[in-house]
């Protein structure tokens, strides 16, 4: 099966990129596990930290240790873990069938495997620098109060003034991680590549100005921007740390996928570099080695590019 036998030998030349993604990933699951550090509250400063303890409007469950939720009966809250997070669902699941979707159109691999590399990148890298900034700023989130005195009544210490916390130890961990926002950050992640991948896919800088694609383009990023939104109605967030995820995850996206495609901007922005890289090495073997593709020469697969594009040519 051409599928297998050509994605095999781009899967494993690229094999060091996913051996990479797993340290990624074990790194962040690590950041997770580690406690944060533990900023100064003093009593004046829990003016602004006491706000209501409220479920998430977008859950995260799943979580190593666990997501608390309110428990209108129970003050003290409880841990509950589901296997999957719709954070997840919304940054990588999603863009991932979309990415099934073109590569069923055109048959085109390289794109199906650079993009699903990218959006990983653009995650677990997204994912590593948040929650190191989390752990290392400690920021009490806006309903702190509630996590560390689930009984109302606040405790201090008599010499330094700071909180001393009675509640459960994890909620409380979760409370000195408010910034940057971890919901805002993956999803501008992993939706701001999607944004990026569909504004090559439509052609939405075709100059034709089909209002149409660019609301298309937009969409994955105003879902974003709307995760974030419900940090702050949820009161687990302030407003700066949904500012600064949303920075952080739309400026690695953005990174990660002009590494792998060229600029939607570009008469051959619909598919990555390494497609290109390869056309123009089976046309002349003696460049083969050639670390960067020369785009212009494209021109000379007039057919080949067209029927790329039209989704008629099969890799």
């Amino acid at each position: 099966m051409v599928f297998q036998s050509t994605g095999s030998k781009l899967a494993l030349s690229h094999m060091h990129d996913w051996l990479i993604l797993l340290l990624l990933a074990a790194m962040d699951g690590a950041l997770n596990m580690i406690e944060p550090f533990h900023r100064y509250i003093g009593k004046d400063m829990m003016r602004d930290l006491m706000f209501p303890f409220k479920e998430d409007t977008i859950p995260m469950w799943g979580v190593p240790v666990g997501t608390c939720f309110h428990h209108a009966n129970n003050p003290w809250r409880y841990l509950k873990i589901i296997p999957y997070t719709i954070k997840e669902i919304l940054s990588i699941f999603i863009p991932i069938l979309i990415f099934i979707a073109f590569y069923f159109a055109r048959r085109d691999v390289y794109d199906l495997h650079h993009a699903t590399l990218g959006l990983m990148f653009s995650s677990l890298i997204t994912g590593v620098i948040t929650d190191s900034i989390k752990d290392a700023v400690g920021r009490p989130r806006p309903n702190f109060f509630h996590r560390c005195f689930p009984d109302n009544i606040p405790v201090f210490d008599k010499d330094n003034g700071d909180v001393l916390c009675t509640g459960i130890k994890a909620v409380i961990k979760e409370g000195y991680k408010s910034f940057p926002s971890g919901h805002t950050s993956w999803s501008f992640a992993g939706l701001g590549f999607l944004s990026w991948y569909l504004s090559g896919k439509v052609r939405v800088f075709d100059r034709r100005g089909h209002i149409g694609k660019l609301c298309l383009v937009l969409l994955p990023l105003l879902i974003a921007a709307l995760v974030g939104i419900t940090r702050v109605d949820d009161y687990w967030h302030h407003w700066t740390d949904v500012f600064a995820g949303g920075l952080i995850g739309l400026t690695v996206s953005s990174i990660c996928y002009l590494l792998l495609f060229p600029l939607p901007t570009h008469p051959h922005g619909w598919a990555p570099h390494a497609f290109f890289l390869m056309m123009r090495e089976s046309d002349s073997p003696s460049q083969r080695g050639s670390q960067t593709p020369d785009t212009t020469r494209l021109d000379e697969f007039p057919l080949q590019m067209a029927e790329m594009e039209s989704g008629t040519r099969y890799m």
